[in-house]
């Protein structure tokens, strides 16, 4: 007799999809009970036209116009204990995370421990940490993405890089899933083609594993699939066209998709990605596109049927290898490097790489378990 699989599973909030719906932003705090919301963003998009522009909809809507944009590439504890100390001095009682996957995480981050009294640290994403946090501290979050890429803006975890380890870790509570989306496609727009590529893969990346992830989801397992079908057809036109709005729309969806799938699990594609960008700071997306042909030849043995099932779908023939031939033409048209050597990564450390790696907690979900020869092979034919 076989045994009915048993799970826990979480979907996500209110999402306003479509070009120009930033406008509504005043709605959206209006909807989340905010009334004074501080702005978090990252440096680089704080001197932006969507960004004024966000901010003169603030200000129109009567909730001021406040922003903090001291946000590095890879957010650190430094970021967010000088965010905390913005929210508390401005008095603010809510936040508009704004951005790629830096500016939503921070902001997330910042209004989750606003009002707690313990050290950020012990809210990571380990068994049932998060119930040490005080729920009722925990400020509403609007979360307006600005890349299609992480899909943080649906996700109930931020990640913050330790400023002395170099390590990563995912800090997690179910009310740090924002309440209200405004996912438009008009605020992707300006990113250039770099950045368009990698953070497609990124949302790519997130389905790829989510749909290999031996862990029981077959809603997400549904919902990867489609966003692996989202991503193929329209990542090389918003790549070419930037100013494809149709496309760039597609993309937002597959990226706020990836990340609703994966919580049927990561694999060895983040795990080797997320040691590699803590001590090297290279984008998230691009490593992680840079490391899975290595990884989908790792993990063949146990998922060669289902990536042929998925090929099948995705009309590639040719099964498993049309798939990895299919993968490796997207890194190739999108001028993704090969090696993870041409984002400055040496060999020196790989000691450190293959511990981290090891330590990272989407290694659980990774078809084929990883152990230290394997990751070190790994990271060996990634380098």
């Amino acid at each position: 007799m076989t045994t009915a699989p048993t799970a826990n599973w979480s979907y996500p909030t209110a999402i306003r999809f479509g070009a120009g719906r930033i406008a509504e932003i005043g709605a959206a705090c209006a909807a989340a009970g905010i009334a004074r919301p501080l702005l978090v963003t990252d440096r680089g998009l704080a001197g932006l036209p969507i960004t004024a522009r966000t901010r003169d909809l603030m200000e129109a809507a009567g909730l001021g116009r406040a922003v903090f944009a001291e946000v590095d590439p890879n957010p650190t504890e430094v970021n967010l204990a000088a965010g905390i100390a913005a929210f508390r001095a401005g008095g603010h009682d809510g936040v508009i995370a704004f951005g790629g996957g830096s500016g939503l995480d921070l902001g997330k981050l910042v209004a989750f421990m606003a009002g707690q009294t313990r050290p950020v640290w012990d809210f990571e994403d380990i068994g049932d940490w998060w119930t040490r946090a005080d729920a009722d501290a925990i400020a509403p979050i609007v979360a307006v993405p600005t890349t299609a890429g992480t899909g943080s803006e649906v996700g109930r975890a931020g990640v913050l890089t330790n400023s002395q380890s170099h390590v990563k870790k995912i800090i997690f509570h179910p009310k740090v899933l924002p309440s209200v989306v405004i996912c438009d496609p008009e605020l992707t727009v300006g990113m250039p083609p770099a950045i368009t590529a990698g953070t497609g893969m990124d949302a790519f990346a997130h389905c790829l594993e989510a749909y290999c992830s031996p862990h029981y989801h077959p809603m997400s397992q549904g919902i990867a699939l489609e966003g692996m079908r989202l991503v193929l057809t329209h990542l090389p036109t918003a790549f070419a066209d930037g100013g494809d709005i149709a496309a760039r729309a597609h993309m937002m969806s597959a990226a706020a998709m990836g990340a609703v799938a994966f919580q049927k699990g990561l694999g060895a594609i983040h795990a080797l990605s997320h040691p590699v960008g803590a001590l090297y700071n290279t984008h998230h997306g691009t490593t992680n596109a840079v490391v899975m042909p290595a990884v989908l030849r790792f993990n063949r043995p146990a998922i060669e049927q289902r990536i042929a099932r998925a090929a099948a779908y995705l009309e590639i023939a040719g099964g498993f290898d049309g798939f990895l031939a299919h993968v490796e033409g997207m890194l190739e048209r999108f001028a993704i490097p090969r090696r993870l050597s041409a984002l400055g990564v040496a060999g020196d450390r790989i000691d450190d790489l293959v511990t981290m790696a090891l330590d990272d907690p989407s290694c659980g979900g990774n078809p084929v378990p990883l152990t230290r020869e394997t990751t070190r092979a790994l990271f060996d034919a990634a380098l």
